[in-house]
């Protein structure tokens, strides 16, 4: 970037809205006190004008030579899973996560698999130091010599160390620690990220080598910096769950080369994260026996079915204002559920107490659950416990209806390789569900008929 004065303009922290002048309400994302000030030079006409690939004439669709791009695989199937099949060339892919969550573990797993099949990696930490990684790499095992460690976080620096020693992949961490002389504000700033990011990828773009970057979140549980940051990417994993306990959930919120609803769920333990291949049988491990409010239901995500158990608690109140929570999903469906079985079945819970928990901590909010949820709550009411062997799976509208969902002989499939004898389910969708003698399959139309079976 060329030297000039420096100006002063605000932007907005949310989605990196600029102003010359300070806003109380974003125009863009309606956020309020979200601008901060920062000074950013100036850039001559020249280099605004041309920029650094040159001018380029336009071409047609049928001139652009389309290779089938080979994607390289980790070696680890539940990233690649994530991913679409594993790690497209020159792309650069986002990954965040809560503090001690295990961002650097998982790629530090993936610089040694790639590493290990001849892939030149350079690791680039602005955090640890080289004794530091050295540290946490011991407990994976051994690496091959392809993987290179350097601590900076001068962009100009790394970007000219990339030039000269051309790795196929390149880890940055974290974005928030790198900064760009151009650029007069602090490190982790919204120009400075926004800035780092850019020369990222470009030379992720202009040199084919994929790059991943890793991104500290905020309270809110997205990552720190402009919204821009995210859609500059071509694939944004987010690290889910308790860092305490031991099991993650990596999840795919964008990707420009696969699906957006895929999971990975990983273990963590003293060598590093490992695959959870099943994840349905830990979601539902432990499941206390002959105990009310306890339901497992069937949920879908991308391909993948998971059985999840389904806990709620219902008691009498000791206050005017009954208390409603609820951990894994959705507070407000649980309201509206609740208020489905007043009206459509009269059972009076306004002076009760409700609790609903999604057991393993995974957060799930896709329809399906419904049936499963109203099971449970009303199981809890009555103090009536299901029998262990049950899986139930459906959307519940407002006049009580049970409604159909997606991949219903997927989720029956699921519950009789885990053992499951019983399924209820939407009446409409039993005519397309292939089950065999090893499970019973109930169809309901509405709620009235799943509480009878309670």
């Amino acid at each position: 970037m060329a030297k000039g004065k420096n100006t002063t303009v605000f932007f907005c922290q949310n989605c990196g809205y600029e102003s010359v002048k300070w806003l109380g309400q974003c125009p863009a994302c309606k956020e309020w006190n979200t601008f901060v000030e920062e000074t950013v030079p100036v850039q001559t006409a020249k280099n605004t004008a041309a920029g650094s690939r040159g001018t380029q004439a336009p071409v047609t669709l049928s001139q652009v030579s389309m290779g089938e791009e080979e994607k390289v695989h980790t070696h680890i199937k539940e990233l690649d899973r994530v991913l679409g099949g594993g790690i497209v060339p020159g792309s650069l892919t986002l990954v965040g996560g809560d503090p001690g969550i295990g961002k650097s573990t998982l790629l530090l797993q993936v610089c040694r698999n790639l590493s290990e099949d001849g892939h030149p990696v350079l690791y680039i930490s602005g955090e640890e130091s080289l004794k530091q990684i050295k540290m946490r790499a011991n407990r994976m095992g051994d690496f091959s010599d392809q993987m290179k460690l350097l601590c900076e976080t001068n962009l100009e620096l790394i970007g000219e160390m990339i030039r000269r020693s051309r790795p196929e992949f390149v880890v940055i961490d974290s974005i928030q620690t790198m900064f760009s002389e151009g650029i007069s504000a602090a490190p982790g700033s919204v120009s400075q990220v926004r800035e780092s990011t850019g020369i990222l990828l470009q030379l992720a773009k202009g040199m084919g080598i994929s790059v991943f970057i890793v991104g500290h979140v905020t309270k809110e549980g997205t990552v720190a910096g402009p919204r821009v940051l995210e859609h500059m990417v071509d694939t944004v994993l987010y690290f889910e769950g308790d860092r305490h306990a031991s099991y993650r959930i990596l999840r795919g919120v964008k990707n420009r080369f696969g699906s957006t609803n895929e999971i990975g769920v990983f273990e963590m333990r003293q060598t590093g994260l490992a695959e959870v291949e099943n994840p349905s049988e830990y979601m539902i491990s432990g499941r206390p026996s002959d105990a009310s409010g306890s339901v497992v239901v069937c949920s879908v995500e991308g391909t993948r079915p998971i059985l999840i158990e389904i806990q709620a608690l219902v008691c009498r109140t000791n206050f005017g204002l009954p208390r409603r929570q609820a951990a894994g999903t959705d507070f407000n469906r649980v309201n509206l559920l609740m208020a489905v079985l007043e009206k459509r079945l009269g059972l009076q819970m306004s002076d009760c107490d409700a609790y609903v928990n999604v057991a393993g901590g995974i957060r799930i909010n896709e329809p399906a659950l419904d049936l499963g949820m109203v099971m449970a709550i009303v199981s809890s009411f009555k103090n009536r416990a299901l029998d262990e062997k049950l899986m139930v799976f459906g959307e519940v509208g407002l006049s009580g209806e049970v409604r159909a969902v997606s991949m219903a002989e997927q989720r029956v499939q699921e519950a009789v390789k885990l053992g499951f004898t019983a399924c209820v389910m939407p009446a409409v969708c039993v005519q397309g569900v292939k089950a065999g003698a090893d499970i019973k399959i109930i169809g309901v139309n509405s709620v009235r008929d799943a509480i009878d079976l309670i």
